[in-house]
């Protein structure tokens, strides 16, 4: 099972910080997202609670739904479908708490890759590559 807990606090307001994060056809423009496509509107609104999502990272897809969204402060997805591997995915989510012009972020993603023989191996280089990615994306909503 891979476990990711990236926690940062960025130099941006809440409301800036959560538009980035919940701005899913422009993921793309972060450092190692090739690809990223809203397939899905959201219920209330575009990105919201229901929105389904395509991330790809090189050979890495990732189609995710939006489970639960807390315009600004909250965010959580399911992995429904990955490739090349399958992941079964248990959490993810993002927390966002203002602290005055500044904004704490808690992403956690829990889930365990679906490959025999090799799949505890793969959680670990998971969650390398995950806290690595989440990492970046958030250092560059600094640079928005």
């Amino acid at each position: 099972m891979f476990r990711i807990h990236v926690e940062r606090v960025l130099e941006k307001d809440i409301d800036t910080v959560f538009e980035a994060i919940a701005d899913h056809a422009r993921y793309d423009r972060f450092p190692g997202v090739s690809r990223s496509v809203l397939i899905e509107e959201g219920k209330d609104e575009k990105n919201g609670t229901g929105a389904l999502r395509v991330i790809g990272a090189g050979r890495l897809e990732l189609t995710e739904r939006i489970t639960r969204f807390e315009r600004p402060n909250r965010m959580h997805y399911h992995i429904e479908k990955s490739s090349p591997f399958a992941v079964q995915h248990m959490k993810g989510e993002i927390v966002l708490t203002p602290e005055g012009e500044q904004t704490r972020v808690i992403w956690v993603s829990e889930g365990a890759v679906q490959v025999p023989l090799l799949g505890w191996m793969m959680d670990r280089m998971a969650e390398r590559s995950f806290s690595k990615a989440f990492s970046s994306l958030l250092k560059s909503i600094e640079k928005i």
